[in-house]
């Protein structure tokens, strides 16, 4: 195969660039072509995500403002493989685009940060504190197990929201732990929030490679750095997305795992005030991944009935 040289597109901040390295050192190692100086190029394209830091992505257009541009990029050809964290992909790839792998999901779990103290839980949360996030979906989760807690919107990079938080202007922040993790910030971490109670976002704690569909070359290039398990998590956790028609301004939750063999999702939705959710799991075989996800998605939806969350 000609390998050639291969462009990553990516945005700008710390973890992004942390998780295009992944994708980099994984290329590296599976094609000693590709370890050649030079062979991969990092180019850090600027969303529209990034550039608006002052409102909540509910109120500014959702998901798509974090690819837009890079997917804008594959198209004119200045890169080859956008990089993403896989929870910011809205549930619809845009036409002329594929996911390209995904690699191999680490902790897929939220983390509540705090400035002081260790709470063993969040029922041991200080009464009326306040959390930092601008996620429906996190935002939810919190009210409904502690109505008390006083909710900040907070939006930016890991950095960002780390200096606002030790500079006293919320108790607590929510991140994903994988973020904190590979940009070596674990330590930071006050409590890892179970899935099974705290329910992570679709796609959490995994990196994807975003592709022109048909680019046979590239798609040749990913196909020995994708994990598989993972891949199949993902397609059920987004396929419940899709089910629900699902952005950020649905507060929709959706986990995966595989284990001995077989796949496992839970989906959970809930109002924004965290004063109704509706929770539902299911089992099957990986090879029936996207059809887990639509039937669990599907259960939810008869729950929920016209109580539904569609904030459009």
């Amino acid at each position: 195969m000609n390998v050639a040289m291969l462009r990553l597109g990516t945005r700008g901040s710390q973890l992004a660039l942390a998780q295009t390295r992944l994708v980099a050192a994984a290329l590296a190692g599976a094609w000693p072509e590709l370890a050649a100086p030079g062979a991969i190029e990092t180019v850090v394209i600027r969303t529209t995500g990034d550039r608006i830091q002052d409102r909540p992505l509910s109120a500014i257009g959702g998901k798509g403002l974090f690819t837009k541009e890079l997917e804008e990029a594959l198209a004119e050809r200045s890169i080859d493989v956008a990089v993403h964290s896989t929870k910011d992909l809205p549930g619809v790839l845009p036409p002329g685009f594929a996911l390209g792998c995904i690699l191999e999901r680490d902790d897929p779990r939220d983390a509540l940060v705090m400035r002081d103290g260790s709470p063993r839980r969040l029922a041991d949360l200080p009464p009326g504190c306040s959390i930092g996030t601008s996620a429906l979906r996190r935002q939810s989760q919190l009210l409904a197990l502690r109505p008390d807690i006083a909710i900040r919107m907070m939006r930016g990079n890991v950095d960002t929201r780390l200096r606002k938080l030790d500079d006293g202007e919320v108790d607590a922040i929510i991140l994903a732990a994988a973020g904190l993790r590979r940009i070596g910030l674990g330590s930071r971490i006050t409590l890892a929030l179970d899935p099974a109670q705290f329910v992570p976002a679709v796609g959490q704690g995994a990196v994807c490679c975003e592709v022109r569909d048909g680019d046979r070359r590239v798609l040749d290039l990913l196909a020995r750095v994708g994990h598989r398990d993972t891949a199949d998590a993902v397609v059920a956790e987004r396929a419940l997305l899709l089910r629900l028609e699902g952005n950020c301004r649905t507060p929709i939750a959706g986990h995966a795992t595989i284990e001995d063999g077989r796949l496992s999702l839970t989906g959970f939705v809930a109002t924004p005030d965290g004063r109704e959710g509706w929770r539902a799991s299911g089992t099957a075989a990986p090879r029936d991944a996207a059809a887990l996800g639509d039937d669990v998605a599907r259960r939810i939806l008869g729950m929920a009935g016209d109580r539904f969350p569609r904030l459009d």
